[in-house]
């Protein structure tokens, strides 16, 4: 392990699991990460080797079979798992995001379900708010949940959702639509909004009654994990799968899980530019040009200096956003910065590596191609750049709100 991006004040067991899951990284991950990803192959076996680690347990409460370890824990062991492969971070995020909205949001029913096979991993997470049209305006979700004309309580969800990671591997997703039920004419769109919990198998086509999962969306990066469509056609959702048992909070709901995922997205844009750091120094010390190594001539020196600080300020900023909410505070300012920075940072510190392979960064053969293509999916996921300065910006406007 380098110098770069250590976390002070670490107890032994946080050190422990970030050592187990290094390890795990550079002898599981690493040395198959590129071969997965070029087939577009969904990584099963680490997976496997994830859940016998605990990892998709680590932050449930032990009462339910979890590990009951910090978002800091979490966060720095996803940066370890993105220094690896990126999309693997993204198999555990949406995963992790559900299984926090059922503990801070479920009810006691749903939760004794749901936690304990969540923290094994036999039931697997994905959540669902985007859709086809909408983009980063979540109050204009167009899906719908309707209560079924048979008396039964139950509702009838009709919509199309977009972008769901883990889309077919998942056994849960929590999705978001509009319940007009019980608010007057003119409601905020924000305030007539439900998360449910829908059950399904995992697989694509109709994998339940009203329920199809299309298939695998092709993309230029962040393979091997499914990202796909979900689309609904009056899907019946019994009313004791309503998050929470109460219609109306599900923008809420999906408000904090998304917060905690941020400090997600900004992880794994550290553990990305640390690889790219590491790729880009090793490789700079390697290639001779002019008879002598790269790494001494002065332009690279630059390069490296600038990559190193950029993978240690979004690493500082990302700890310190966890902290944060682990300190029970709020942390929406701080989880904003952190994304916001960690992945323009990280575009930065892989191009730069990039120029520093040449022509080989280039080739499929070296490592950093596939990164290359993997970074800017952390400049639209959770939010765009363009909402985390809004969220920031709108923070500050309140803390430092004019007297005058």
């Amino acid at each position: 392990m380098g110098r770069l991006a250590q976390t002070e004040g670490l107890t032994e067991i946080q050190r422990e699991i970030l050592a187990t899951v290094r390890s795990f990284v550079d002898k599981e991950i690493l040395p198959v990460a590129t071969e997965l990803e070029h087939k577009d192959e969904y990584p099963t076996e680490i997976v496997e080797g994830l859940k016998d680690l605990g990892i998709f347990g680590l932050m449930i409460p032990e009462e339910y079979g979890g590990l009951g370890e910090s978002l800091l824990t979490y966060a720095l062991c996803v940066e370890e798992i993105a220094r690896g492969w990126m999309s693997v971070s993204g198999i555990i995020n949406t995963h992790f995001i559900v299984a926090y909205m059922l503990q801070q949001h479920g009810t006691p029913e749903q939760k004794d379900h749901f936690l304990p096979k969540m923290a094994t991993g036999e039931i697997r997470g994905a959540f669902s708010m985007s859709e086809p049209a909408l983009g980063s305006d979540v109050s204009a979700i167009s899906s719908t949940g309707v209560r079924a004309p048979d008396g039964s309580g139950d509702f009838l969800l009709t919509g199309q959702k977009m972008w769901l990671t883990n889309g077919g591997s998942s056994t849960l997703v929590a999705v978001l639509c509009r319940t007009d039920e019980g608010h007057p004419e003119g409601t905020a769109p924000h305030k007539s909004m439900t998360t449910f919990l829908v059950a399904k198998t995992p697989g694509f086509g109709e994998v339940r009654p009203g329920l199809t999962i299309p298939g695998k969306i092709d993309k230029m990066g962040y393979k091997g994990v499914d990202t796909t469509e979900l689309i609904m056609d009056e899907l019946r959702v019994p009313a004791d799968r309503v998050l929470g048992g109460n219609t109306g909070r599900g923008f809420y709901q999906m408000m904090d899980g998304v917060e905690v995922g941020r400090v997600n997205v900004a992880a794994r844009g550290c553990g990305v530019a640390q690889r790219a750091f590491e790729l880009g120094i090793d490789y700079a010390q390697q290639r001779h040009t002019f008879g002598k190594p790269i790494a001494q001539h002065q332009a690279i020196q630059f390069k490296l200096a600038e990559m190193a600080t950029k993978v240690e300020a979004a690493h500082a900023l990302m700890v310190g956003a966890a902290r944060k909410k682990d300190s029970g505070q709020r942390n929406d300012l701080e989880a904003g910065m952190a994304k916001y920075l960690a992945s323009e940072y990280c575009k930065e510190v892989v191009e730069d590596s990039f120029r520093i392979h040449g022509g080989y960064g280039f080739s499929k053969e070296y490592e950093i191609e596939r990164l290359y293509r993997e970074a800017p999916m952390l400049l639209i996921g959770e939010g765009t750049a363009e909402i985390q300065k809004m969220i920031v910006g709108r923070r500050l406007l309140e803390e430092y709100r004019s007297q005058d």
